[in-house]
């Protein structure tokens, strides 16, 4: 009967063991080398440096969360790894980082036919009234759909998608970010950006406990680290952080991996003392190529 009941979840679903998770990239909208910059932080860069961006994949599907502007190589990293040809692209907010790389399945490029984009109502509002995105709705390159906070979409591989709002700099679009989770299987948390968090609705505390893995912003190490007012662009130091994050257990610490880090952030760099003080603690930063089995 077991046996019988895994065929028809497999027939329905895709797979009855569940889908992997892969980082596919760490870095912040701008990326590295980052514009203009001529210190330490972008003069050699590394291999698989690319924009933040998650992705999930069995063998009927792949799916994206951001479309970067390191979509190319990002796309084919998760599509050799599924073997499927199948994809879909969950957008998270209207910022270069996280978005441009649509721009990649227009006729000028791949040129590719109806790819599943998923957004939030000023997402996609966004989209379908400004070039050349709108282009791509045109010509039938992606077709988008709709989202709602809190309401939970089932693909068809059984992969369960959750959006939730985030404070963020919503000139364009609202921001959100995701839990990823398959029924029975694990749960993953993904906000690469939000301004702090004190001013989100969710206390993070409380969050952390009830998922799996929790994939979080990370963009500067500390104050100070650009030059320019940070409070132009707000986003939870990972100082702060590590310090909220003192009140969990370490198994709860265990589960937080900083993503979306800036140029200038020097935990890039696996050798700072400060990265290795929180790793001593249980946390960690989020790697290319890494997966976790949902």
């Amino acid at each position: 009967m077991k046996h019988f009941i895994n065929i028809v979840f497999y027939l329905t679903f895709g797979t009855v063991y569940g889908q992997t998770l892969v980082v596919l990239g760490t870095l912040q909208d701008g990326g590295s080398p980052h514009m203009n910059c001529e210190k330490p932080c972008c003069a050699a860069p590394k291999a698989n440096d690319y924009v933040a961006c998650l992705g999930v994949y069995d063998s009927t599907l792949a799916v994206l969360f951001d479309a970067t502007p390191d979509i190319v190589p990002q796309l084919g990293e998760i599509l050799e790894r599924s073997g499927s040809k199948k994809y879909s692209v969950f957008l998270t907010h209207a910022h270069m980082g996280h978005y441009t790389g649509l721009a990649h399945f227009g006729r000028e490029a791949a040129n590719t036919s109806k790819v599943p984009v998923y957004a939030m109502p000023r997402m996609i509002d966004f989209l379908a009234k400004n070039g050349p995105w709108n282009q791509l709705l045109k010509l039938q390159n992606i077709t988008l759909n709709g989202l709602e906070e809190g309401v939970p979409r089932m693909l068809k591989n059984g992969l369960i998608i959750e959006p939730f709002l985030v404070p963020h700099r919503d000139e364009f679009s609202e921001t959100v970010g995701y839990y990823i989770k398959r029924k029975g299987g694990k749960v993953a948390l993904y906000i690469p950006d939000i301004d702090k968090w004190e001013e989100w609705e969710e206390n993070i505390i409380a969050v952390i406990p009830r998922v799996d893995f929790a994939f979080i912003d990370g963009t500067f190490f500390a104050d100070g680290e650009v030059p320019r007012p940070m409070s132009e662009v707000p986003h939870p130091f990972i100082s702060e952080s590590a310090k909220l994050f003192s009140y969990l257990p370490r198994k709860e610490r265990e589960k937080i991996y900083f993503i979306h880090l800036n140029h200038s952030n020097p935990g890039r760099n696996a050798e700072f003392e400060g990265r290795k003080a929180l790793e001593a603690e249980g946390l960690h930063f989020a790697e290319f190529g890494q997966e976790f089995q949902l």
